[in-house]
């Protein structure tokens, strides 16, 4: 006797590749271009705090009289950029899973099933950990560089999107 051809005991033959769809990677200048109109955003938010706070003129003066800008004044600029950037970041991160610039890009930051990642994830693992590397004497400078230029592999995953478990895909 023959098996007959349905058999609904059997297993599915559908590979899970063959019905999903893949996501679409973002390119690496709108990656770029996110990143330049991030950075133009932050400075528009932070210079007149630096302007008004009296940072300016406290580094023009030292620099005039060559003098080594103190280490307080420093951690106050540090922390004022990072502390703006992820103020001004926070809301589109959560809300959409893209800063103002990838929003502007049509491109979002997924995890890697595709899902948008938690506020915290996108902050402290994307965002703070490449800012820490980016700390540490000789290694970070090299470190930021090599995360940066991880973009060019096929996958186009910077350091920070390892680290986050993050892709950077076109919506």
């Amino acid at each position: 006797m023959q098996a007959p051809d349905h058999d609904p005991y059997r297993a599915p033959q559908a590979r899970v590749a063959d019905v999903m769809t893949p996501l679409a990677l973002a390119g690496r200048g709108q990656r770029l271009g996110a990143k330049l109109i991030d950075a133009l955003l932050s400075a528009v938010v932070t210079m007149p705090v630096f302007y008004f706070s009296g940072w300016f003129s406290e580094v023009v003066d030292l620099a005039m009289n060559r003098k080594p800008v103190p280490l307080a004044l420093s951690l106050f600029s540090v922390g004022a950029g990072l502390a703006a950037h992820t103020l001004l970041q926070a809301y589109p991160l959560h809300r959409y899973g893209q800063t103002w610039g990838k929003r502007m890009l049509a491109i979002r930051i997924v995890d890697m099933e595709g899902n948008r990642p938690a506020l915290a994830r996108l902050i402290g693992l994307r965002f703070f950990s490449s800012q820490l590397i980016g700390l540490i004497p000789f290694v970070g400078k090299w470190a930021g560089l090599a995360g940066v230029l991880m973009i060019f592999r096929n996958d186009r995953r910077c350091l920070h999107d390892f680290i986050a478990g993050t892709r950077v895909i076109n919506c």
